[in-house]
C-alpha cells in the first residue's frame, strides 16, 4: 500500500516505470498494489488507465451527508460519554456542521472564497477531541472546542482570512452552548432542530425526515442563493459546451475568419488613443500635498500598456488572417478567444481583473478610459468611480496620504471611517468633501442598502446584486472601530472573491473592508456572504 501519492510528485515517474515493468507471470498470484492519492495532475495516467479506480467523496446534499455520517456510528458510540445527552446533541451538531461547510461549496464564492476539501478525517478528529473534553471536564469548554475545530482541525485547511471569519461564525451555530437546549433551532424556520433522540435508529429516522433539497437558510444564506447555485451549474455546463464547439463553419453564414476579422476591426475602431503621459505629468505634476496626481499618472501608464498590447495583437491578427504574416500560437489563441467572446489571455495578463465576456469587457474598458480621460481634461472628479481604477489600493493610499500630509500626521496613525451618502446623486455633486473623498461604482451581493432605514437590509427576491450609494471615505487619526451596530463588509474587484498576494503585498482581488450600519449582529451578514464588488460578470 502506497498512500498519499500526490505528496511525492517527483517520484511519480519512477512509480510509473516500476508498474510498467511488473510482469504478471513473474509476480506472486496474490500480489496487489494499492495506491491512494488526492486528485493530482502529476499522478501517472497510464496507472489510472490500467488500474481499477475507486473514489471516495462526500455525497451530494446535506441529508445524504448526514445519513452517511450516522451510518458509520453505533448505539454504543452514542452512549460512550459520561454526559450522554450533551454528547449526543453535540455529535449531531458537529455532523451537521460538517455537512453544512461541505455543501456550502455548491454556492461558489458566495459559500466559500476558496473551495476547500474538508474530509471525514477532520470530523473524526473533532469528535474524538470533543469526547475527551466532555469526559475530562465537568463544564464543557466550548471555547476550547471551537478553537480546536476552526483553527486546527478544519481551520488548518482554511487559508483565506474571510473564510476563517466565516467558519468561526458558523461553528457558534452548530457547536455552541445553545445546542444543548431542548428544541434548539439550527435554522430560522425550525426545519432543523437539535433532536432529543437516544438510539441510532431514532437519529436516522429524524434525518430521513429532512427535505431532500435543503433551503439556503440552514447554510446561513438568503433564498436568492439557490439562484446563484443554479447559475453556477449552468455557466459551467455552457463553458464545457463552448469549449467543444467546432472551429469550422458551414452553410451560408460568415466564415470563422470573417467573423474574427470583423471583430478585430470593430474593436480597433472603438479603441481610444493612448494617453500622453508627459502631458499628464506636466498638467498634474508630482507634489507633496496632492498624491492623486501620482495615482493618475500610474493609471495612465497601466492603461497605455494594455491599449498597446491590444492594438498590436489586433493589427497582427488581421494581417495573419489575410495571410500577410505567420499565424503564431499567440495570435491563434487571441483569435479563438475572440471567436468564443472571451477575453484573450494575452490581454488579460496586462489588464485589470475581470470576469466579463469580451463584448462587455470592451465596453467596460471604454468606460474606464473615458473616466481617466475626463479626469485629465476636467480636473479632479467630485466623486471617484472606484471601479475605473486599475489598482484601487493606490487610490486609497493616496487619499490617506493627502490627509496625513495636510495635517502633518504620521500616515500609520490614519485610517478611514465610512459614511453612506444616501441623499447624493453622483452626477449632481458639485465638489468633493474637505477631507477624504466620495466613491461610487460598488455592487452588493447577499444584501441590499435600505435607504429608508439607512442601514443594511435583506435582499429582495430574485435580486442578486444591487448598486451601493455614494460612500464618503473620511480619514481620521487614531480612529477606534465601533463595537457594534455595523458590518465589516469586504470589498473585492470581481465576484470570484479569492485572490493571490501580489508583489506589492496587496491581494489581486480584495481591496478593503468597508463598515456599513446594521441592526443585526455582524455574524448574520458573515453567514450571508455579503460583499461589495467593483465589477460584475456581465
Amino acid at each position: 500500500v502506497l498512500q498519499n501519492c500526490h505528496l511525492a510528485t517527483s517520484w511519480m515517474p519512477t512509480l510509473e516505470r516500476i508498474v510498467e515493468n511488473i510482469q504478471p507471470d513473474k509476480v506472486h498470484k496474490d500480489f496487489r498494489l494499492w495506491l491512494t492519492s488526492m486528485p493530482s495532475p502529476d499522478f501517472p495516467v497510464s496507472i489510472l488507465q490500467n488500474g481499477v479506480k475507486m473514489t471516495l467523496e462526500p455525497p451530494k446534499g446535506l441529508k445524504s451527508n448526514l445519513i452517511r455520517q450516522y451510518n458509520r456510528l453505533t448505539d454504543q458510540y452514542l452512549n460512550a460519554s459520561s454526559k450522554p445527552d450533551p454528547w449526543r446533541r453535540l455529535v449531531f451538531g458537529l455532523c451537521l456542521f460538517h455537512a453544512v461547510i461541505q455543501d456550502r461549496r455548491k454556492f461558489g464564492p458566495l459559500g466559500w472564497n476558496i473551495r476547500y476539501d474538508f474530509t471525514d478525517g477532520d470530523l473524526n478528529v473533532s469528535l474524538a477531541q470533543m469526547q475527551e473534553y466532555l469526559d475530562k471536564y465537568e463544564d464543557i469548554p466550548f471555547r476550547v472546542l471551537r478553537f480546536l475545530f476552526t483553527e486546527i482541525n478544519y481551520g488548518g485547511r482554511v487559508t483565506d482570512d474571510k473564510d476563517r471569519r466565516l467558519i468561526n461564525n458558523l461553528v457558534n451555530t452548530f457547536c455552541g452552548p445553545d445546542v444543548l437546549q431542548e428544541g434548539y433551532q439550527f435554522s430560522p424556520s425550525g426545519t432543523y432542530l437539535s433532536p432529543s433522540c437516544v438510539s441510532l435508529k431514532e437519529f436516522l429516522d429524524h434525518i430521513r425526515a429532512y427535505p431532500i433539497v435543503p433551503k439556503p437558510e440552514i447554510f446561513g444564506l438568503h433564498e436568492n442563493a439557490d439562484i446563484t447555485c443554479d447559475q453556477n451549474e449552468t455557466y459551467d455546463m455552457f463553458s464545457t459546451v463552448l469549449s467543444l464547439q467546432p472551429r469550422v463553419s458551414s452553410g451560408q453564414g460568415q466564415s470563422q475568419e470573417e467573423v474574427i476579422t470583423r471583430l478585430c476591426e470593430d474593436i480597433l475602431a472603438k479603441m481610444p488613443e493612448r494617453y500622453d503621459v508627459e502631458a499628464v505629468q506636466s498638467t498634474y505634476p508630482t507634489t507633496y500635498k496632492e498624491s492623486m496626481n501620482t495615482v493618475l499618472t500610474q493609471e495612465c501608464i497601466r492603461y497605455n500598456t494594455l491599449l498597446g498590447v491590444m492594438g498590436t495583437s489586433l493589427r497582427e491578427c488581421i494581417k495573419a488572417l489575410k495571410g500577410l504574416v505567420v499565424m503564431s500560437p499567440e495570435l491563434e489563441a487571441v483569435a479563438y478567444s475572440m471567436y468564443d467572446n472571451q477575453v484573450p489571455e494575452l490581454w488579460a495578463s496586462k489588464a485589470y481583473p475581470s470576469l466579463k465576456p469580451l463584448s462587455s469587457w470592451v465596453s467596460d474598458l471604454l468606460e474606464r478610459t473615458r473616466f481617466i480621460g475626463d479626469w485629465i481634461e476636467r480636473g479632479t472628479p467630485a466623486v471617484y468611480w472606484i471601479s475605473g481604477f486599475f489598482f484601487p489600493q493606490a487610490f486609497l493610499t493616496g487619499t490617506l496620504q493627502n490627509f496625513a500630509r495636510k495635517y502633518t500626521f504620521p500616515i500609520d496613525t490614519v485610517s478611514f471611517s465610512f459614511e453612506v451618502m444616501d441623499q447624493l446623486q453622483h452626477d449632481a455633486v458639485p465638489s468633493g468633501p474637505e477631507d477624504g473623498c466620495y466613491i461610487r461604482g460598488l455592487f452588493m451581493e447577499g444584501a441590499r442598502w435600505d435607504a429608508d432605514a439607512h442601514q443594511l437590509g435583506e435582499s429582495r427576491a430574485k435580486e442578486l446584486f444591487t448598486e451601493c450609494p455614494v460612500v464618503w471615505l473620511k480619514p481620521e487619526q487614531f480612529r477606534k472601530k465601533p463595537e457594534q451596530g455595523f458590518y465589516e463588509c469586504p470589498v473585492y474587484k470581481t465576484l470570484t472573491r479569492a485572490g493571490t498576494l501580489s508583489t506589492t503585498g496587496h491581494s489581486t482581488n480584495f481591496v478593503m473592508y468597508l463598515e456599513l450600519p446594521s441592526d443585526k449582529p455582524q455574524g448574520w451578514w458573515i453567514n450571508r456572504g455579503v460583499g461589495l464588488f467593483t465589477s460584475l460578470a456581465f
